[in-house]
């Protein structure tokens, strides 16, 4: 069962001369009052009180008063809590008989009830720490955060680059006509040069068919004068006629293969040689075009690997924070920082702002029911009967300041005293008339 405060009883503390307060059990008690009338007096008394002398005041002892402070508060299990004397030496009586001092206390007074501001003047990261440290999924969930983190800047880089890659890519000239592979300067010469070796082959066949013209003529020309001298020639005619059918027949093979030949051109070879440069320009910004095309598929799919992944981090944390015991519906850590119903600590409210802390501090320590809180004139009243109400019905105790004498107010102190106190619940009449005995 958590430890809560039953009564005050507070002497010559700071600002107060004599204070007896009852807090209400589960809810908020509000000491209302003026500034400097001893409001913030009471906190710090309890403070001091439970926390011991990391939470005395530099000058506890009330001004003008030669009477050292006292302070005596009452918890709900009987345990008695007492500082006074000339040293405010400390006195704790347990119910159960025995003995202890700060020590005993400490184990059911939180820190972090006794200076609850403390808790929400610190930075989300800090409020998140504590969070992940009572529900003790800290190490993991940092653990994951890295990770995410990690693959998070890792799909960045590789996002940007595809991006890059793809956009080099479609600014690249590309060149349908250009050849696949660069283009040798030896390679197209040797062709050359096999190719004028063949036309000149051809040229050499040509010059050998004008000689066997040139031999035909001749020979024509001669039989042409034998003929004259036939009778004395026969044997020489006859000789000169089969030479003459040997050599058309030679004629004619000759010259259907030279009709047959057909030089080739090295024009195209010439222009490509010339134009080589140019070429294997083309062809390198075609192979650049298509390894930049490569470049920005593989860091695009790279790209989707690492969403997954990220996804998969970012579900792992979901479900370690879904599966902790936390100690509010709706609380949670997103990005190194405590929420509440989705929200950040800047967007919350009052109401829920000490919702979340006062639920921090009871899951801190369990045994401690109570907490204190300064400076509520900063919350309106639906917001402070709202907190209330959320008190109540968590069976938490707050006691808490407010620069008021409004009907919000529990306790209302002026100059050190309690000039208003709640009124004594009557008890219930019980009409005897009705009753069967």
């Amino acid at each position: 069962m958590s430890m809560k405060i039953n009564k005050l009883e507070i002497e010559n503390v700071k600002r107060i001369r004599a204070v007896r307060i009852e807090p209400t059990k589960n809810g908020l008690t509000v000491i209302g009052g003026n500034n400097e009338q001893g409001k913030t007096s009471v906190l710090d008394a309890i403070m001091w009180g439970l926390g011991g002398d990391n939470f005395r005041p530099s000058a506890p002892k009330r001004t003008g008063s030669e009477i050292p402070p006292v302070i005596k508060i009452t918890m709900s299990n009987g345990l008695v809590v007492e500082r006074k004397g000339k040293n405010s030496d400390l006195k704790v009586t347990d119910p159960t008989g025995r003995k202890g001092g700060q020590q005993l206390l400490n184990e059911f007074v939180e820190t972090l009830a006794l200076n609850l501001p403390k808790f929400m003047e610190a930075s989300g990261k800090e409020k998140a720490n504590t969070l992940l440290r009572i529900i003790g999924v800290g190490d993991q969930l940092t653990e994951l955060e890295f990770k995410e983190k990690e693959i998070y800047q890792e799909r960045l880089y590789v996002g940007r680059t595809a991006d890059q890659k793809k956009k080099f890519a479609k600014e690249q000239p590309y060149y349908p006509d250009a050849p696949a592979d660069l283009v040798s300067p030896s390679e197209l010469i040797r062709q050359q040069q096999e190719i004028l070796a063949r036309n000149g082959e051809n040229q050499r066949k040509r010059e050998q068919a004008e000689q066997l013209g040139n031999k035909a003529d001749m020979l024509t020309s001669q039989i042409n004068d034998l003929e004259r001298f036939i009778e004395e020639h026969t044997r020489k005619l006859e000789y000169l006629r089969n030479e003459l059918t040997q050599t058309r027949t030679d004629l004619a093979i000759a010259a259907k293969t030279a009709a047959e030949l057909k030089d080739e051109s090295t024009a195209e070879l010439e222009a490509s040689i010339s134009n080589i440069d140019e070429i294997n320009r083309q062809v390198r910004a075609n192979l650049d075009k298509q390894k930049a095309e490569d470049d920005a598929r593989i860091y695009a799919k790279q790209y989707d690997e690492l969403t997954e992944q990220l996804s998969k981090v970012r579900d792992q944390k979901t479900a370690l924070l879904d599966n902790a015991e936390l100690p509010l519906p709706g609380l949670s850590v997103a990005d190194g920082e405590l929420t509440y119903n989705g929200q950040k600590w800047d967007n919350m409210s009052g109401s829920e702002r000490l919702r979340v802390a006062t639920a921090i501090v009871r899951k801190l320590n369990p045994q401690c029911g109570f907490v204190l809180l300064d400076k509520l004139e900063q919350m309106d009243l639906q917001t402070l009967e709202e907190f209330g109400e959320w008190l109540q019905k968590e069976g938490l105790q707050a006691i808490a300041t407010r620069v008021s004498t409004g009907d919000e107010c529990s306790i209302i102190i002026e100059d050190g005293y309690v000039v208003k106190e709640p009124e004594p619940q009557k008890p219930a009449t019980v009409d005897w008339r009705n009753v069967e005995l």
